[in-house]
């Protein structure tokens, strides 16, 4: 497809940078995408944020462009998926399971119908 933009009115100049802003974006948002299904939610990833050392942590969420990463130290990052990499096995993976998180006792009144509010949750 041909389109002489020489000929185009002013008008039909600005409709036509609208729509191909608007495809350009729709591509970079497709191809975003597509790098965060490469990643799924709770692996362990590493990234390079330019004047920081290589941060290692755990993907917690995906975002319309970016992916939530919590780090090891606790600090949240929202990462574009294309710095991403998955993390390296190491060889300190601890050999006893994982420490589980302690719910609130809620669960009961939750059961009986006396609260409405959804049992929280904290990382100890």
């Amino acid at each position: 497809m041909h389109i002489d933009i020489d000929q185009l009115s002013e008008a039909e100049s600005v409709d036509l940078n609208h729509r191909v802003v608007a495809r350009l974006k729709f591509m970079r948002e497709m191809r975003a995408h597509a790098q965060m299904l490469d990643f799924r939610i709770g692996q362990r990833v590493v990234f390079q944020p330019k004047g920081y050392p290589e941060l290692a942590g755990v993907m917690a969420k995906y975002n319309r462009k970016t992916v939530t990463v919590i780090t090891e130290n606790g600090q949240q990052w929202n990462v574009p998926p294309g710095f991403l990499r998955p993390a390296e096995p190491h060889a300190a993976t601890r050999a006893e399971p994982a420490p589980v998180l302690q719910l609130q006792n809620q669960v009961a009144a939750l059961a009986s119908g006396e609260s409405r509010k959804p049992a929280c949750s904290r990382m100890l």
